[in-house]
């Protein structure tokens, strides 16, 4: 029998509204440690070995580019934006102040979800917000697609990139943010920007990640 959770009291439980190093414009519902707050899910869901909560924390790749589309709003400004893996929303909420017209902002993590609802009211702007799997089919036209920090895993990592290959096909621009994951395929994407970003060691391998955005 599935556990029901109340997933924006958990968040809000559990987290601070706080503003990410590189971005202070953005508030987000955020963890002050990785390890409790990965317990709690587990505990929460009735789970072991979860994942942990992606959302409750603001990566590098997604804080860079976030950075890049505040500081670039003519790339987003008036057009309809996918914010894929969106975790917190940082990114999605980013191109809606940038002056996107629409934002989707898509995960398949409930608890991602709801955070990005939580954190689209907080920032007083509004996101489109889906839990499907929009891998599993091929992409609908958007004029941009963002994907912060996505290259994690080999298997997720090519079918990303497979994917944004045919939304790429299709006209629309893809931009990457990325702190050096080892499944990257940089040699088949164009370099843009870099930035030092601010993390956690806990999730991190140093206080500063140096992280790039890249254009597919």
């Amino acid at each position: 029998m599935l556990k029901l959770v109340d997933h924006p009291e958990f968040i809000r439980q559990n987290t601070s509204l706080l503003a990410p190093p590189l971005v202070p414009e953005v508030l987000l519902h955020l963890a002050h440690e990785a390890v409790p707050i990965w317990q709690k899910t587990e505990e929460e869901l009735g789970e072991i070995g979860l994942p942990p909560p992606f959302w409750a924390f603001a990566w590098a790749g997604g804080q860079a580019l976030a950075r890049y589309v505040l500081d670039h709003p003519a790339l987003v400004a008036g057009k309809t934006v996918l914010d894929l893996a969106t975790g917190s929303g940082l990114v999605g909420i980013a191109a809606k102040k940038a002056g996107a017209e629409a934002v989707l902002a898509a995960d398949i993590d409930l608890f991602a979800t709801a955070a990005a609802r939580l954190n689209a009211e907080a920032n007083d702007v509004v996101l489109d917000i889906t839990d499907d799997d929009l891998l599993q089919n091929g992409p609908d036209r958007f004029d941009v697609i963002l994907v912060g920090d996505l290259f994690y895993e080999k298997d997720l990592a090519a079918r990303v990139h497979a994917w944004l290959g045919q939304a790429r096909e299709q006209g629309a621009l893809a931009l990457i943010g990325d702190p050096g994951r080892s499944y990257l395929p940089k040699s088949a994407l164009t370099h843009v920007i870099d930035y030092n970003v601010p993390v956690t060691r806990e999730l991190e391998d140093s206080e500063i990640k140096r992280t790039a955005v890249w254009r597919v």
